[in-house]
């Protein structure tokens, strides 16, 4: 489970510093820069729902488990 959320951390970042890319290449003035942008952010929103999806589904099947801190003495 950790290689599958590093994994996951690693596209996010990918997806992220090519839509930079794009963004600095050309500027604003390029219409297909900003179209190949906008599908980059997208990709990446979609691998960041996938990878909470991801992190629910194992916590409820029992992957992975929750140890928060200790609840202070009140």
């Amino acid at each position: 489970m950790k290689y599958l959320v590093v994994l996951a951390f690693a596209a996010i970042v990918a997806s992220l510093a090519s839509a930079l890319f794009f963004m600095m290449r050309n500027g604003r003035d390029d219409k297909s820069t900003g179209n190949r942008m906008a599908k980059a952010l997208a990709v990446r929103v979609g691998l960041s729902i996938a990878l909470f999806l991801c992190i629910l589904i194992a916590w409820k099947l029992g992957y992975i488990q929750p140890t928060g801190l200790p609840a202070a003495a009140r």
